[in-house]
């Protein structure tokens, strides 16, 4: 199915949401259509936010939105769905189309297996009457499925489209970049080299799958390193229950800009308690690029600035290798809590390849390395 016939059949003319691979096509489509326009296309911060925002909306003008995202994002839906759009509290009709990741007998990444499983249960669950779109639905379904739905929105429900790998497609092109020059593996290639042996938590994404790579080319242990291969926004929060609970060990968070939007509580939660042996790297590429490299509005804001005001001791922005290395030799040096913004390039490699361990086992591994720093 086109993107654009998916959004004429809906017919609404605001749009908000989380980038997933899986709706690539309705996302470039948006993007060719509006771009980012507060008036009809917002990519928000995370899901709960896409959803608080669709209901502003529609306080506003009395129209139905829509609201788009990974099905790993329905957790954050959760409790707008339930407290705030319920036809039990201000009954907010809402269009959600989500991406089926990990759909059953669908191969995937680990983290996606069982939010696949549970997917259309918990649709179903909140109330949500849900119409999967695969490769062969036909237009007249989901024209025939809109119509029952607008019955549904009638009576201040919500409905969802839930979208099967492949089933949407839109012919246009778009170029995602920006002006920056490092490229994020040599970054982490940079980080790698100055931590040594130091745990390292990695956000999701390709960061992860770049740091695997990394110490596969350098014959090095994967023990070191804990890949949060799903839970998009918690890396920092791992890495700060983990540097709390061991002091005396420096504990680096390459983490993405995406991610940091997506959970920014988190740093507040961080300069309050100020663990001296942490380093938080944000590489900002201002681009959800795992996903299809739409923007994030990262480029716009000042994230050294904001982690000064929630507590961090020392906050710094980079934009060349030199600068990097210094502030990471200064960094591993420091005791105290530390925050290097890195400004980077959209784009990677296309034969990057994927975690060769189970998330199990990397978990394990992790475990017993930081076991034996004591």
């Amino acid at each position: 199915m086109k993107a654009e016939k998916l959004a004429e059949i809906i017919g609404s003319d605001f749009f908000t949401g989380v980038p997933d691979s899986q709706l690539k096509a309705l996302c470039n489509y948006l993007m060719n259509t509006y771009g980012i326009d507060p008036k009809h296309h917002v990519i928000a911060a995370n899901e709960g936010n896409c959803t608080a925002l669709a209901a502003g909306y529609h306080l506003a003008t009395g129209k139905i939105p829509v609201v788009y995202m990974q099905n790993s994002g329905e957790g954050n839906i959760i409790n707008p769905l339930a407290s705030l759009l319920s036809d039990k509290v201000y009954a907010i009709p809402t269009v959600f189309v989500i991406g089926w990741r990990g759909e059953p007998n669908v191969h995937d990444e680990p983290q996606h297996i069982y939010q696949g499983e549970v997917t259309v249960k918990l649709m179903e669950d909140m109330d949500v009457e849900t119409f999967i779109i695969g490769k062969d639905t036909a237009d007249s379904e989901v024209e025939n499925a809109m119509k029952e739905f607008k019955d549904i929105l009638a009576k201040g429900k919500c409905v969802a489209f839930v979208v099967r790998k492949g089933a949407l497609s839109y012919d246009e092109k778009v170029v995602y970049k920006n002006n920056n020059t490092m490229v994020r593996e040599e970054i982490i290639r940079h980080i790698t080299a100055v931590s040594g042996d130091d745990p390292i938590v990695s956000t999701t994404g390709k960061a992860s799958r770049e740091l695997f790579e990394i110490r596969e080319a350098n014959s090095q242990p994967h023990k070191f390193d804990f890949l949060t291969v799903g839970s998009m926004g918690h890396s920092s929060s791992i890495a700060l229950g983990i540097a709390i609970n061991k002091p005396n060990t420096k504990i680096w968070c390459i983490d993405g800009d995406g991610a940091v939007l997506m959970h920014m509580g988190a740093m507040a939660v961080m300069g309050a308690n100020k663990p001296e042996n942490l380093v938080h790297v944000v590489i900002n590429n201002s681009a959800h690029e795992t996903v299809g490299g739409m923007p994030t509005v990262a480029g716009n804001i000042d994230i050294t600035g904001i982690a000064k005001a929630c507590g961090y001791p020392y906050a710094v922005s980079v934009d060349s290798f030199e600068a990097l290395d210094n502030e990471l030799k200064s960094a591993k040096e420091r005791n105290s809590l530390s925050l290097i913004e890195v400004k980077c390039s959209i784009g990677a490699r296309d034969d990057l390849g994927r975690p060769t361990t189970t998330a199990l086992e990397n978990k394990q591994n992790f475990m017993e390395y930081l076991k034996n720093l004591g």
